[in-house]
């Protein structure tokens, strides 16, 4: 089963609704199931208190002013699921705040997606729980003993959740990926894994599906070099269309096992590339055949076949033999 992938947009159409409307387009090419927005309402969910995580913008004051800016309209987040639904790619959002649940419910989602940040938000969790739907929740910042909180909280509630490795640095390290946690995700919780990636790399992602991942979530921008807190973090359209093409073809691979106790499909192919024995020099009848004799050559089953070798060492030839010629057991005695 091909991994559920989800290309995430968040902030990179940087408050233009244009910009966020190519990008649904520009996704829907690239073979994701799902594209993931955030739906930030900025005096439902922050205060002019909030610093920067990074300082990133000359035009907004404070953080609340960059959420202001990320604002979208009601009609303007149906107008995005609207245009999800005609290119046939599923709309996400990830909720901030319950405000903007109410909001999501009236756009119309299938599941929720739970930043890292939120995972220990129960009011925000309680809130997408009384919707029934089904929720991901990625790990970033939370230790084990927190998830098994939140985990707990959701199932207690019968909500179907799944749970995403994530490292919550931008861009993330090859030796921070956490790929080992995906096993013992897996073993701790037996729910869907899957992995939540901020390398600006292909890699991680391909190595997380053949380690189990069965959900896959990654920034996606335009360009690297573009205005925003996620965008160094991020894959292109290109590089996401080549992710998706080597990760289905990892889990292909997955689906189809090979059993290396049985290879009689190899059986003509090894006719041809497997060797039989053949003598080095001219050699003549009552010679008695040293290793330093031997040599092989293709095709199999011209001569006594190569992997016996050693059967052959100190046997008598019963007839002369050229050099280069295929050994038999009927030349021996």
């Amino acid at each position: 089963m091909n991994p559920f992938i989800i290309a995430e947009i968040a902030q990179a159409h940087d408050g233009s609704l244009g910009m966020a409307h190519a990008y649904i387009d520009a996704v829907a090419k690239t073979g994701c199931q799902a594209i993931k927005f955030q739906t930030h309402i900025a005096e439902a969910e922050s205060s002019i208190y909030e610093p920067f995580r990074v300082k990133f913008s000359r035009q907004d004051t404070t953080r609340l002013d960059y959420w202001k800016r990320m604002e979208f309209t009601l009609e303007q987040w149906q107008g995005l699921k609207q245009h999800c639904d005609e290119v046939e790619i599923e709309f996400m959002s990830s909720p901030f705040s319950n405000a903007a649940v109410d909001l999501l419910e009236q756009v119309g989602v299938k599941r929720y997606k739970i930043g890292s940040g939120e995972v220990n938000n129960l009011v925000l969790l309680e809130k997408i729980a009384q919707t029934g739907k089904p929720v991901i929740v990625s790990s970033g910042m939370s230790s084990l003993e927190e998830l098994d909180k939140t985990i707990a909280f959701l199932k207690d509630r019968n909500v179907a959740v799944s749970v995403l490795q994530c490292t919550t640095a931008y861009p993330t390290k090859p030796e921070e990926y956490g790929l080992n946690v995906i096993s013992i995700l897996k073993e701790r919780y037996q729910i869907p894994v899957g992995f939540s990636d901020h390398s600006s790399s292909i890699e991680a992602c391909i190595a997380a599906v053949a380690l189990g991942a069965e959900i896959l979530e990654f920034h996606v921008v335009f360009d690297k070099e573009m205005f925003g807190p996620d965008a160094k973090a991020s894959l292109t359209l290109k590089e996401t269309s080549q992710l998706v093409k080597a990760v289905n073809n990892v889990a292909l691979a997955i689906e189809n096992p090979i059993d290396k106790y049985d290879n009689s499909n190899f059986s003509e192919l090894k006719s041809i590339f497997e060797k039989s024995l053949a003598i080095n020099k001219n050699l003549e009848e009552g010679h008695l055949i040293a290793f330093e004799d031997l040599e092989t050559k293709k095709p199999k089953g011209y001569g006594i076949e190569a992997s016996l070798f050693q059967e052959v060492i100190g046997k008598r030839l019963n007839k002369d033999l050229n050099k280069w010629a295929f050994l038999n057991w009927d030349d021996l005695v």
